[in-house]
């Protein structure tokens, strides 16, 4: 069976963040390396990553030297599922696959539940399914009263679902021909083709059944999500693990479950938390309660970072940054203040694709910000704002929309020079100075 990685799509609602989801590290280790290591520890070891033109070079760059058997396939354009798989029917077609988003987060017993599904049951297909409360905006599943699917519902809207099972990506086809088949012959002119074969093969006869799956599962959509998926990936660490090369200072304090990797050098630590490979954590500063930062990261001086998914080689000096998500290659100067919350305390929205703003669902909310990006000194940035990569916010601004990328924003200020008047008066500073005395020798009999 070969493990089949879709990594060819874009995710068009992740502004500023220009990085494929699956890309962005965690504990040190891309989210499709984690996958890997999950489908590997349930004796899955033949993987195909199917990416774009873009992105697949990086992939093959990341795997570059590890002990994976992998190939790959290029998808041209992201047209859907059906389109990635066909990228790669050479490689697919005679054998039974494994379809997997890498973009979704879960546990390693997403795959173990699937591979003894297919040991204990006698269907074509297994596909699995996890019940929510609340409307998520994906595929639904419709099934009968033993599990077997009737088919799917792509995002039926809220109030119109046929059922509470929504899809997970997480597919195992042993009947890999007649799946292609399908894809080859059926028309859509939306991106469902993969949806709609799987529906026709059921018209057709084939069983498929749904996996039901409990653990945890987090879909990453927008922007906020990497808060939640840095939550969950440092709430798994469940230790303290700090690297022999690490230079620890006397004075630090570390508290609670930490990993500082080698070359990190610190002030005041609380976990959970993750500092990367020669990141700097410096005088007087803190880093606590899931603050995951990348390698070669300086927090500078009497910084403070909390709640936040920091990126590689990023700068920072005296600044407060709370709920923010802080792509690669960032600056942030002294004084810049990120306000993660409003004034009302309500939900912060967040504008995307500018069709008004959408709800986060989040009250602490700080700064989205793209790679390659730096402020000014005394730089207040509201909550929610984003800011596109290659940008820069001048001094003294006090950003309250978003920015797009390759812009900088400053403030225009009208000086004036004139002669000096205004001298100061000795005599006064003396008189004061006379009674500030006077009263401590008071307080002291």
């Amino acid at each position: 069976m070969k493990t089949v990685f879709l990594a060819g799509g874009i995710g068009k609602r992740m502004f500023p963040l220009m990085e494929d989801k699956f890309m962005f590290k965690f504990l040190g280790k891309t989210l499709l390396e984690h996958h890997i290591e999950m489908a590997s520890a349930n004796g899955l070891n033949d993987f195909v990553i199917i990416g774009n033109p873009d992105n697949i070079d990086k992939i093959k760059d990341t795997f570059n030297g590890k002990n994976y058997k992998i190939k790959y396939a290029i998808q041209v354009k992201p047209d859907g599922m059906a389109n990635a798989l066909l990228a790669a029917k050479e490689l697919l077609a005679n054998e039974e696959i494994m379809i997997v988003n890498p973009n979704d987060v879960f546990e390693k017993s997403a795959y173990s539940a699937i591979i003894a599904a297919s040991k204990n049951a006698d269907a074509d297909s297994y596909i699995l399914g996890q019940e929510v409360k609340e409307y998520f905006p994906g595929g639904y599943l419709i099934v009968d009263d033993k599990n077997y699917m009737k088919g799917i519902m792509e995002k039926p809207g809220k109030g119109n679902e046929p059922s509470n099972l929504v899809n997970i990506v997480v597919h195992y086809h042993k009947k890999t021909k007649e799946l292609f088949k399908n894809m080859e012959t059926v028309k859509s002119e939306n991106d469902d083709v993969y949806e709609m074969s799987v529906d026709k093969m059921i018209k057709d006869g084939f069983k498929i059944k749904v996996v039901n799956y409990a653990g945890v599962w987090k879909a990453i959509k927008y922007p906020w999500h990497m808060l939640d998926i840095t939550k969950y990936f440092l709430a798994c660490m469940k230790t303290q693990m700090i690297h022999k090369d690490a230079k620890i200072a006397a004075n630090a304090t570390i508290e609670g479950d930490v990993i500082i990797e080698a070359g990190a050098e610190n002030a005041v630590v609380k976990g959970p938390c993750y500092i990367g490979r020669n990141s700097i954590i410096g005088n007087n500063s803190l880093v606590r309660e899931f603050a995951h930062i990348g390698d070669n990261s300086v927090v500078g001086f009497s910084t403070e970072i909390k709640n936040s998914y920091i990126g590689d080689n990023c700068w920072f000096h005296t600044a407060y940054i709370g709920d923010c998500i802080i792509a690669d290659n960032c600056s942030l100067a002294a004084g810049t203040i990120v306000t993660n919350v409003r004034l009302d305390e309500k939900d912060i929205k967040v504008n995307i694709f500018g069709k008004g703003d959408i709800s986060s669902g989040l009250d602490h909310l700080g700064v989205i910000m793209g790679e390659n990006c730096r402020t000014g000194s005394n730089v207040t940035l509201m909550p929610g704002v984003r800011i596109g990569p290659n940008s820069v916010v001048g001094p003294g601004v006090t950003l309250r929309d978003d920015l797009e990328p390759n812009k900088m924003v400053y403030v225009k200020q009208e000086q004036v020079i004139k002669e000096n008047n205004v001298l100061p008066n000795s005599k006064k500073k003396e008189e004061v100075m006379k009674k500030l005395i006077k009263l401590e020798e008071r307080r002291k009999k």
